[in-house]
């Protein structure tokens, strides 16, 4: 059958002869429509019910992939970096343990008022007070505050605070408030909270 007798054929077609029982007899454009329907039907179904999940499933197993590749990277570079890190810990230890030594035990805070003091009257201070505050717990190690109150010239005061920061112990200074004398104007009166710090060695 040539087109042109295909497409007289279908001209002459009414959809409302369709009978499937007569399939046979349809016109070959029909069919072929027909067939392309059936076919697209089996295709979108077959992907609707198979190809889906499994696209799902290779995603799924994509990321699954990328998630173990990052953790096989991080433990691959640790193993690499395992002498690294231990020679960088025996190293923190060793600091660690510098600075633990370097807090006072209770036994030495005599010791440590002692040298703030030596330290204020060597600067050319007057000493009004160095006074122990109750101590203070945290996480590994104890806060020992010390209220100091001193008076002076400014490069006097400057000279104190620059000594008592490199006392071998550490201490550190907090709440300082400067403020002039009722005499001469070049006499400052100081007010500071040091602070220095005891190891909590299995307690």
């Amino acid at each position: 059958m040539s087109l042109a007798d295909s497409l007289k054929s279908l001209n002459e077609f009414d959809i409302n002869d369709l009978d499937v029982n007569n399939a046979g007899i349809w016109p070959a454009p029909v069919k072929g429509i027909v067939v392309l329907i059936i076919f697209g039907l089996i295709m979108g179904g077959g992907y609707w019910f198979f190809i889906k999940d499994q696209y799902v499933q290779l995603d799924r197993v994509e990321k699954t992939e990328q998630d173990l590749r990052s953790k096989y990277e991080q433990k691959a570079y640790r193993v690499a970096n395992l002498e690294v890190f231990k020679a960088q810990m025996v190293e923190m230890e060793e600091t660690f343990g510098a600075l633990v030594r370097q807090l006072p035990s209770e036994t030495e805070v005599p010791g440590l008022l002692e040298d703030i003091t030596n330290t204020a009257l060597g600067s050319g201070l007057s000493l009004q007070e160095v006074k122990l505050q109750p101590e203070q717990k945290r996480d590994f190690y104890s806060e020992l505050p010390i209220n100091i109150r001193v008076s002076g010239s400014y490069h006097e005061l400057a000279s104190f605070v620059s000594s008592v920061a490199s006392l071998p112990r550490i201490v550190t200074l907090h709440d300082l408030t400067i403020k002039p004398t009722g005499g001469d104007g070049d006499q400052l009166d100081m007010q500071v909270v040091a602070r220095t710090y005891r190891y909590r060695a299995g307690e």
